[in-house]
C-alpha cells in the first residue's frame, strides 16, 4: 500500500514502517508499547501484580529461612563443630553387680584416658562450676553471676572470643595462678566503663586478678554473665580435687559423630561399670550432629520455600499469558490491518513479546526491590531490639543473595517472553480478512 507524500501516516502503523532502528529498538514500538499500557491502566496493573507479588514472596521466604540459619548458626557462636560434650549423673539400671541409683563421677585420670585410648580425639577440655551461694566482689560493687573453672582447651572449643587482655593459657593450669578473665556484662556490672585488667576481684574471700576480658553470642548472651579461674585453681582452691563434671573432646576431621558418641559411651561405661544402655549414668552431646539436623532442616525449608515462590510465579507467568490472550482478541482487527498493510509475522511476535516482558521485567524489579526493603527493615529492627538488650533468638539478618535475587529477575523475564509467545503466535496467524471480519 502507497501513502501519498504528504500524508501522515498513523501512529499505530508506524512500527510496521521503514525504520533506520532494528526492529527490536526501534522508539515507536516502545512508545507503542507504553501508550497500550497507559490506555489499559487496570488490566496492567493486575497483570504486573501476579509476577510483583511472585517474586516478593520469594525473595520474602528466602530472607526469612535465611535469617533462622543464621540464627542457629549465632547460637553455635565461635563453637567447635566437631565437638562433644560429657556429662555424668546416676544410673539407672543395675549393671555389673551395682544397684540403680549410683553416682558416676568424672576424674583427671578419665580425661587422660578418653584423649589415650579413643584414636579419634585430637584434644580435650574441661570445666568445673563453682558451686553454692556466693558474689563476686569489687570494692563497692558485686555481682552474683557465674563463676567456672576451666582449661584453655575448653574456653578454644567454647567460643569465646577475646576483647581485652588475654585468656586463660597452661602457664595458668600449672602454676594454679589466681587470675580470672571475665565476660563482658559481668565486667560492666563490677567495672562499669572502667579498665578491669590488672584489677583484683574477690571470690568467697579469695582474690583473683583479671587478666582478661572476652564476648560470646551463645546462650542468649548469657556466657557473658560469667567469669573463669583456671581449672586446676578451681579444684585445688574450692576442694574439688580429682572431680570433673563436664568433659568436652574434639574428633578428629571425618569423624562419623553417632560412631563417635558411641565409643566413648562404650569406653566410659566399662571403665565406671555401667550399663551402656543406661542414658541416665552420662550423656554425650554432639555439637556436629546437631548442625547436620539443622542444616537437614533448613535444606527442607529452603525447598519448600523454592517451590512455594516458583509456583506463585508460574501462577503469576499464567496471568500474564491470559492478559496476552485478551489483548490479541482485543486487537484482532488491528493487527489485521496491519498485516494487510504489509505487517511481518516477526513485527507482530515481537510487538506482543515486547509487551510481555516489559510488563514482566518492571514487576519483578519492584517485586524484587520491596522484597528487599522489608528484609533490610527487619534487620533493622532486629538491631535495634538487640541494642536495647533484647534478644530475637532464632531470627537474625534476614538476607537474600544478590546473584539469587538477579537470576529469579531474569528467569521471570524469560518466563514472562515465553507467557506471551503462544498468544504472539496466535496473532500473527490471524488473516487479515479473517481479522477484519471480528467484532
Amino acid at each position: 500500500m502507497d501513502l501519498p507524500i504528504n500524508s501522515k501516516i498513523p501512529s499505530t502503523l508506524l512500527p510496521f514502517y521503514p525504520s533506520t532502528l532494528p526492529p527490536m529498538f526501534d522508539l515507536d514500538k516502545w512508545q507503542e508499547i507504553f501508550d497500550t499500557m497507559r490506555r489499559n491502566k487496570l488490566r496492567t496493573f493486575l497483570t504486573a501484580f501476579g509476577v510483583f507479588w511472585g517474586i516478593f514472596i520469594l525473595i520474602v521466604l528466602l530472607g526469612a529461612g535465611k535469617a533462622m540459619e543464621n540464627g542457629v548458626k549465632r547460637e553455635f557462636g565461635n563453637r567447635v563443630v566437631s565437638s562433644y560434650w560429657l556429662w555424668s549423673w546416676q544410673t539407672s539400671m543395675p549393671s555389673n553387680g551395682f544397684k540403680p541409683g549410683r553416682r558416676i563421677t568424672f576424674t583427671n585420670q578419665d580425661v587422660t584416658d578418653l584423649q589415650l585410648q579413643i584414636d579419634e580425639v585430637a584434644y580435650a577440655g574441661t570445666r568445673n562450676n563453682l558451686q553454692g551461694e556466693y558474689v563476686v566482689k569489687y570494692k563497692d560493687k558485686n555481682g552474683s553471676f557465674r563463676m567456672f573453672g576451666a582449661t584453655s582447651e575448653f574456653l578454644a572449643i567454647n567460643g569465646e572470643k577475646l576483647s581485652k587482655g588475654r585468656l586463660l593459657n597452661k602457664g595458668d593450669e600449672q602454676a594454679r595462678r589466681k587470675v580470672v578473665i571475665l565476660g563482658e556484662k559481668a565486667r560492666k556490672i563490677l567495672f562499669d566503663d572502667a579498665d578491669a585488667i590488672g584489677k583484683w576481684v574477690d571470690v568467697r574471700g579469695i582474690y583473683f586478678q583479671v587478666v582478661g576480658v572476652y564476648t560470646s553470642n551463645e546462650n542468649n548472651g548469657q556466657n557473658e554473665e560469667r567469669g573463669y579461674i583456671p581449672f586446676a585453681t578451681l579444684q585445688h582452691t574450692f576442694g574439688q580435687q580429682n572431680r570433673v563434671e563436664r568433659i568436652t573432646l574434639v574428633g578428629k576431621q571425618g569423624t562419623d559423630p553417632q560412631e563417635m558418641k558411641d565409643k566413648i559411651k562404650l569406653f566410659m561405661a566399662k571403665k565406671h561399670k555401667f550399663a551402656f544402655e543406661d542414658e541416665q549414668a552420662m550423656g554425650v552431646h554432639s555439637n556436629e550432629e546437631q548442625m547436620k539436623q539443622f542444616m537437614g532442616l533448613f535444606g527442607a525449608i529452603a525447598t519448600f520455600v523454592w517451590v512455594i515462590g516458583i509456583m506463585t510465579l508460574i501462577a503469576g507467568i499464567v496471568g500474564v499469558s491470559n492478559i496476552m490472550l485478551i489483548i490479541v482478541q482485543e486487537r484482532t482487527r488491528e493487527i489485521g490491518v496491519r498485516k494487510a498493510l504489509g505487517a511481518t509475522p516477526f513485527s507482530i511476535v515481537s510487538l506482543i513479546i515486547q509487551e510481555s516482558i516489559v510488563i514482566t521485567s518492571l514487576a519483578g524489579y519492584f517485586g524484587l526491590l520491596a522484597g528487599a526493603s522489608l528484609l533490610a527493615l527487619f534487620s533493622y529492627l532486629i538491631d535495634m531490639v538487640e541494642a536495647d538488650g533484647g534478644r530475637v533468638g532464632f531470627f537474625y539478618n534476614p538476607e537474600v543473595d544478590l546473584s539469587t535475587g538477579i537470576n529469579a529477575v531474569i528467569t521471570l523475564v524469560i518466563a514472562g517472553a515465553i507467557a506471551g509467545l503462544m498468544p504472539a503466535l496466535r496473532a500473527a496467524r490471524i488473516k487479515p480478512i479473517e481479522a477484519l471480519r471480528a467484532d
